[in-house]
């Protein structure tokens, strides 16, 4: 297992350029499977999903090269294969196979999905909508086994605007026969480029960004090409790291429109941002106020930006109230900033922090992507040495981590 080794207390100073989106990724490369012609992506961060992803893809015989940060996919002659545990359960984003293979084939079987434990996540919303479609969907065990003699435009309504689901639902009907609208459909930017990848394609996506979806099927589709958005989830991150120790610190490469919650955020509790076009530049801020935070669906505060947010709150003069109301199992981080020194207590999906606390190196452990980031955020500002365990986890999110943030002044390696 490897593990992260930060010393902290020292500025971070220079630039760190932003990578492509991880969420938009790991729809994107199982989406290249509809292609009738194959796929060029652009932007690709080099983080173990990506590697997890391709290969899934060669195992179903695509023939896959991956150099610097550009994708390239022959799948003339891929197979529709069961794609088993051993390759499913090493991401959740394992499941947008479902959608790609049923459009593709209109059968997929695949066992049971794996990822971070941050709580429940079901995958009933993108089975029913397949049903809806008709397919038929039999379980066995561990195992999900899809077919359709073919499948049909349908009028979906998500109980909840999830982007998996969004996703899938996408993929399942740019092959169907008729339209397909999803309502109350995920609004996230990395919804629009994935739509933009497929209609890239050939596809017939609209209203991609709004609570209304709608995709009119097609037969064929060609050869794509697309370029994949800045990680606003790794952006963020390294803003709040900024806050609490940026001296001038240069984020390059992101899509300010993205960041419009956090930013927001963080002007609150007094971070100075200067934000251009492509980069943004922080500074710490000379007093960081209390606030509340709520995590929603976009355009609304991230989830995913939750857990380093909750190590910024430790450092506010006074007591912030944080709300996770996502995924019931967003707090891992928790028992290991108080470990290092912090004050948050755990009442419901609610955190109450009691900030001005100094925390003090600790060995801690990451149990999920986002609880990883934020305790490298909490060892950058402890006094001290921090050895973050169980490193696996962030390296499935974040490109080159440790060398980005040694390279802007912290000190940070990463030994097995």
């Amino acid at each position: 297992m490897k593990k992260i080794i930060i010393e902290g207390g020292n500025k971070l100073t220079g630039t760190i350029k932003i990578s492509g989106a991880k969420n938009s990724v790991l729809a994107i490369i199982p989406a290249t499977i509809l292609s009738d012609e194959g796929a060029t992506i652009y932007n690709v961060p080099r983080i173990s999903d990506t590697n997890s992803l391709i290969d899934i893809l060669e195992l179903l015989n695509g023939k896959v090269t991956f150099t610097d940060e550009t994708i390239t996919l022959d799948n003339s002659e891929m197979e529709n294969k069961l794609i088993p545990q051993e390759y499913s359960s090493k991401l959740r984003a394992s499941y947008y196979f479902m959608g790609a293979l049923l459009g593709k084939f209109k059968r997929c079987e695949i066992c049971l999905p794996g990822g971070c434990n941050i709580g429940a996540r079901p995958i009933d919303f993108h089975l029913k909508a397949f049903e809806q479609m008709g397919a038929k969907i039999e379980t066995d065990c561990n195992k999900h086994i899809l077919t359709a003699e073919k499948l049909k435009g349908a009028n979906i309504f998500l109980d909840f605007a999830s982007v998996g689901a969004t996703v899938n639902i996408m993929l399942a009907a740019v092959k169907a026969e008729g339209i397909t609208t999803i309502n109350n459909a995920a609004k996230e930017p990395e919804i629009v480029n994935i739509a933009t990848f497929l209609n890239n394609m050939g596809a017939k996506i609209t209203g991609a960004g709004t609570s209304v979806i709608k995709i009119v099927g097609v037969d064929y589709l060609g050869k794509a090409i697309i370029d994949i958005i800045p990680d606003r989830i790794e952006a963020g991150t390294y803003l709040i790291a900024g806050a609490l120790l940026g001296r001038d610190l240069k984020i390059e490469g992101v899509i300010k429109e993205h960041l419009e919650a956090v930013d927001s955020k963080l002007r609150e509790i007094g971070a100075s941002l200067e934000v251009s076009e492509n980069s943004i530049i922080v500074n710490v801020a000379e007093k960081l106020k209390p606030v509340n935070v709520k995590t929603l669906v976009y355009p609304g505060f991230p989830t995913d930006l939750g857990q380093p947010m909750t190590t910024l709150l430790t450092q506010c003069e006074g007591t912030s109230i944080f709300e996770e109301t996502i995924y019931e199992n967003r707090f891992g981080n928790v028992a290991f900033l108080n470990k290092m020194g912090a004050n948050i207590i755990i009442k419901d999906k609610n955190l109450i922090l009691a900030g001005n606390k100094k925390l003090k190196g600790n060995i801690v452990r990451a149990t999920d992507l986002r609880a990883g980031a934020s305790l490298i955020i909490a060892g950058l500002i402890a006094e001290g040495e921090t050895v973050v365990e169980e490193a696996e986890h962030i390296l499935r999110g974040y490109e080159n981590i440790v060398e980005k943030l040694r390279d802007v002044g912290a000190k940070i390696k990463i030994e097995e």
